[in-house]
């Protein structure tokens, strides 16, 4: 009479078998957890405190006064005249930096020699320095009575020394700790394989190195055609020659034309934009040819 059970338990499990089990949904990769939410909440809340809000709003000003503010600010001789100054002389600027400022981390952190840490400490000078101060330096240094011979005031040739100075830190300082950082092996493996030290830079350290170059171009490009207290007593800030378009804006601001002036700095805004795209995508081919 017993012998039926078992028959009757192994239905009762192939029933439960058969039934559709609940499995718990494996936690995405992609979800945060409480405090990290609370983090990325807060970081977003102070970035659009202090970038994204303060942008939107220099675009909306500009759109106040329609296109034709737009149009009038860059057809503007005197405008245009400062946009093209300030931007073709932050161009060459940072094209010298990112050789300059690539040699100077090289010798840092390859080479040893009397004065390395010193040299290494001056380095950072443009950054602790307010840039007034700065352009009291230059102007002293470069001016009417200059110590060493130069006289470089009043002419575009200040503009160009002004913005060297206080952008070549921004490759020295992202270059130098990739430097340090990067491997010599490969370097050694190459060289004994008889490659060159030409070919070895070009095909092993160019492309570790390109990331950071490109990206101190791009923050020195961004704060050259920002510059304005390193300039202002240096360059005389002459009309059609040596006025950037920081002291342009000023200028607008000073006379009441607050659209024109946020014209002009929205123009700037895409200006930095399209460098930072196209640096992105150069250093992006040139570390793939390596």
């Amino acid at each position: 009479m017993s012998a039926p059970a078992p028959v009757v338990g192994a239905a009762a499990q192939g029933a439960d078998l058969g039934r559709p089990t609940r499995r718990r949904r494996p936690a995405s990769a992609r979800s945060l957890s409480r405090g990290s939410g609370l983090g990325l909440g807060v970081a977003m809340l102070w970035f659009s405190l202090l970038v994204l809000i303060p942008l939107a709003a220099v675009v909306v000003k500009a759109g106040g006064g329609g296109w034709e503010t737009f149009v009038d600010a860059v057809t503007n001789r005197q405008t245009f005249a400062a946009l093209r100054l300030t931007v073709l002389t932050s161009v060459g600027v940072t094209a010298l930096n990112m050789v300059m400022g690539t040699i100077i981390a090289w010798v840092l952190v390859r080479d040893r020699f009397p004065g390395k840490a010193i040299l290494d400490l001056v380095i950072d000078i443009p950054f602790a320095l307010p840039t007034i101060v700065a352009g009291l330096v230059l102007l002293s240094l470069y001016g009417p009575n200059s110590p060493v011979g130069v006289h470089a005031s009043n002419t575009r040739v200040a503009v160009f020394l002004a913005i060297a100075f206080v952008t070549l830190p921004f490759i020295v300082r992202t270059v130098q700790p990739v430097l340090e950082e990067m491997e010599r092996d490969f370097e050694e493996a190459a060289a004994s394989l008889g490659a060159s030290r030409l070919t070895t830079f070009r095909r092993i350290t160019l492309p570790t190195l390109a990331p950071a170059i490109f990206a101190g171009a791009a923050l020195s490009f961004a704060r050259g055609i920002s510059e304005y207290g390193s300039l202002v007593l240096l360059s005389g800030n002459l009309p059609y020659r040596t006025e950037v378009t920081s002291v342009r804006m000023l200028s607008y601001l000073e006379g009441g034309d607050t659209a024109s002036a946020a014209a002009v700095a929205t123009i700037l805004l895409v200006v930095a934009l399209l460098a930072i795209v196209t640096l992105d995508v150069i250093q992006r081919r040139v570390a793939r040819r390596g």
